[in-house]
């Protein structure tokens, strides 16, 4: 009888240590899955969602709505080319509908030395704006995407550590070097392990709270490239929500670098804004 109890106390007692080493080991072999680091997965994200060949374009489509349901439509093209690799890059960004907005046009030459040169100019005042690095974080054009979040936020300007690895995704944190500059307190990435397109990213505030949100609704491959056709904006604080889609975008079009100058503020290039480019 004794030798009985005996036996059932050690099935007892393995019972209880694999049960409580069942999450260790999870968790190792779910660091043992990322063999890459934070920074490679950063990267790899940062490479997909704003370089993606070697210049690109896409018709866009944009629609706002307050937390009353009234919506704005804004509609446009939006030209891309690399000058390096994951480096220095240019966007041109001219809009066609609705008509109060029809020839508005926003230039970016990107770097990642120095802060980035943006200009918006404005048809209705034959206005050209030169936007400063401290409006990069507001709407825009009245939408809730802000400036950066059309041509990228340089990963160099936050520290990332990598939380969590599911199945699917990594979960990484990321923690502005210079917080005077940004309205959040960090934001946290779910990026997708097959395509490394960010899926969800959720900004919080000095409280902990989250109060603004990007996610993905779809997901198509262009040319072989995991592109984004449609995602959105929620301001949590304000109720409304933008909705982006893309449509017709297309790679490697040989874009020349003269597009992306100040002249195409106030004369665009019409010969690349035409679908037929594709």
């Amino acid at each position: 009888m004794k030798s009985l109890h005996k036996s059932l106390k050690q099935k007892v007692l393995a019972l209880l240590v694999t049960g409580l080493a069942l999450p260790m080991m999870t968790a190792s072999l779910q660091a043992a899955e990322s063999e890459l680091s934070v920074e490679e997965i950063i990267s790899k994200a940062n490479k997909v969602s704003y370089y993606a060949g070697d210049d690109g374009r896409s018709d866009a489509r944009m629609m706002i709505v307050d937390k009353s349901g009234n919506r704005q439509l804004r509609q446009f093209v939006i030209l891309r080319k690399d000058i390096e690799d994951e480096g220095d890059q240019n966007f041109l960004v001219v809009f066609s509908r609705p008509s109060d907005v029809r020839g508005t046009v926003f230039l970016v030459n990107k770097h990642v030395d120095r802060d980035d040169d943006r200009w918006l100019y404005l048809p209705g005042l034959d206005l050209e704006k030169r936007i400063s690095a401290g409006d990069k974080r507001t709407s825009f054009v009245g939408s809730d995407f802000f400036y950066e979040d059309v041509s990228g936020r340089n990963p160099a300007l936050d520290n990332h550590e990598l939380l969590e690895v599911t199945d699917t995704a990594y979960i990484v944190k990321n923690t502005p070097m210079d917080k005077a500059n940004v309205e959040f307190a960090y934001y946290i990435a779910n990026i997708n392990k097959e395509t490394f397109l960010p899926m969800t990213v959720e900004y919080f505030n000095d409280k902990g709270e989250v109060y603004r949100r990007m996610d993905v609704a779809e997901v198509e491959e262009v040319q072989g490239i995991p592109t984004v056709m449609k995602s959105k904006i929620s301001n949590l604080e304000t109720g409304s929500v933008t909705y982006m889609e893309f449509r017709r975008p297309v790679y490697n079009i040989g874009v020349p670098e003269d597009v992306f100058t100040s002249r195409s503020l106030r004369n665009p290039p019409s010969e690349w804004l035409e679908a037929e480019q594709e």
